[in-house]
C-alpha cells in the first residue's frame, strides 16, 4: 500500500503544498549547520560586564569584598518622581538587588529604610549612596525571622519618617546541596523562616500603615518558575513566595494595596559568591539566552515600574520575571 510520501496530490492546493515542502528540503540540504552563539548579549542603556571572576565569600557575603562590584547606580535612569513623597522599606537593602532598588526609589523622590542582617559596611555605602539621591536613609540591623524585629523595623520607619508606603520583602538565604537529605533541620529552618517566613512577618507588620496605593513588592526568583537540581530548599522558598504573592493581592486589593513580586534570573549580587564554588561562579549567568548574569541596575526599574501607582496602579498579584531568558514561564 503507497503512503502519503509516495502518493502525488491531485488537487492543485496539494500540489502547491509539496512544491513549497520541495523547495524547503532544498534550502535545507544547502543551508551551513546551525551555529549557537556564546557571545553575551548587550541590550540595555550601557554595556555590562560579559565575564566575572571565580570569587568566592564568607557568608552572609559583603559587596564591598566582591572584587567585580555590582553595578547599582543606573547611570542611564533618569527620574520623574513617580514616588514622591512616599517612604519605603527594603529588606536586604544593604547589597545587590535591594541596594540598586534603593537608589532608584530615591532618586524618584522616596525615603528609604534599609533593614538588613549585619553586613553594616555594605548598609553604610548603600546609605550614602540614598543620601547622594537627596534622599533620607535609615539603617535598621536586625533579623527577620523574629516578629519583634519585623514590628520595631516598621514602627521605626514609621515615626521616622512620618508614614509608609511601598513594602520591598528581599532579603534571603541561599545555599546549594547535592541531595536533600544533605539539609537538614537547622538549615532548613533558616532558608524557610528567612526567605518566606520573614515576608510574611514583614508583611503582616506593615500592613496596617500601608494607604490605598500603597504596595508590597516581593523578590521571588526563576528558581521559584522552573526549580534547580541544587537549590531544593531555596526554590521551594521562591515558590511560595510567588504563591504568597497572589494569595495576599487577593486579601488586600479591597484595601487598594497592590501586591506584586519580581522573578530575578541571576543577578550579580554576594548571594551566589557566598553560596557557589569559584568555578561555578565563573560561569554563572551563561546558560540563559542572554548569555551573561545580570547587573541589579538592570533589575531595579521593575520595582520602581511595580511600586508607581503612576505606572502600575491596575496592576495586582503578578510575578514578573526578569530572567535574561525567553522561557522564563
Amino acid at each position: 500500500m503507497a503512503t502519503s510520501n509516495s502518493t502525488s496530490s491531485r488537487s492543485p492546493l496539494g500540489r502547491k503544498h509539496q512544491a513549497i515542502q520541495r523547495e524547503q528540503r532544498r534550502k535545507d540540504a544547502s543551508a551551513p549547520p546551525p551555529r549557537k552563539s556564546t557571545r553575551a548579549v548587550q541590550a540595555g542603556a550601557r554595556r555590562q560586564p560579559a565575564r566575572q571572576a571565580p570569587e568566592q565569600l564568607k557568608k552572609p557575603g559583603h559587596e564591598a569584598d566582591l572584587r567585580l562590584k555590582p553595578r547599582f547606580t543606573a547611570p542611564d535612569y533618569e527620574g520623574s518622581r513617580k514616588l514622591a513623597g512616599m517612604a519605603a522599606i527594603v529588606t536586604g537593602g544593604d547589597s545587590g538587588i535591594g541596594r540598586a532598588v534603593a537608589v532608584l526609589f530615591a532618586r524618584e523622590g522616596a525615603d528609604v529604610a534599609i533593614v538588613y542582617l549585619d553586613e553594616h559596611v555594605d548598609a553604610r555605602a548603600t546609605q550614602a549612596a540614598v543620601e547622594a539621591e537627596g534622599r533620607r536613609c535609615l539603617l535598621i540591623p536586625g533579623d527577620m525571622r523574629r516578629s519583634v524585629f519585623c514590628q520595631r523595623a516598621v514602627a521605626k520607619t514609621v515615626k521616622t519618617f512620618g508614614r509608609l508606603d511601598v513594602l520591598v520583602n528581599n532579603a534571603a538565604f541561599q545555599m546549594h546541596a547535592e541531595a536533600l537529605e544533605d539539609i537538614d533541620d537547622e538549615r532548613l529552618d533558616l532558608t524557610l523562616q528567612t526567605n518566606i517566613g520573614g515576608y510574611m512577618r514583614m508583611a503582616r507588620a506593615a500592613l496596617p500603615h500601608l494607604p490605598p496605593g500603597g504596595s508590597i513588592i516581593n523578590t521571588g526568583s526563576r528558581t521559584g518558575l522552573q526549580g534547580s537540581r541544587n537549590l531544593i530548599d531555596y526554590s521551594a522558598t521562591k515558590g511560595a513566595i510567588h504563591a504568597f504573592t497572589k494569595a495576599l493581592a487577593l486579601n488586600v486589593i479591597d484595601r487598594g494595596i497592590r501586591v506584586n513580586a519580581v522573578a530575578p534570573g541571576p543577578v550579580w549580587t554576594p548571594l551566589n559568591p557566598a553560596d557557589k564554588m569559584p568555578a561555578d561562579v565563573r560561569k554563572f549567568g551563561k546558560e540563559t539566552d542572554f548569555k551573561r548574569v545580570a547587573q541589579p541596575e538592570e533589575l531595579s526599574p521593575a520595582f520602581v515600574f511595580l511600586a508607581a501607582p503612576s505606572c502600575a496602579g491596575y496592576i495586582t498579584g503578578i510575578v514578573l520575571p526578569v530572567t535574561g531568558s525567553v522561557t522564563a514561564i
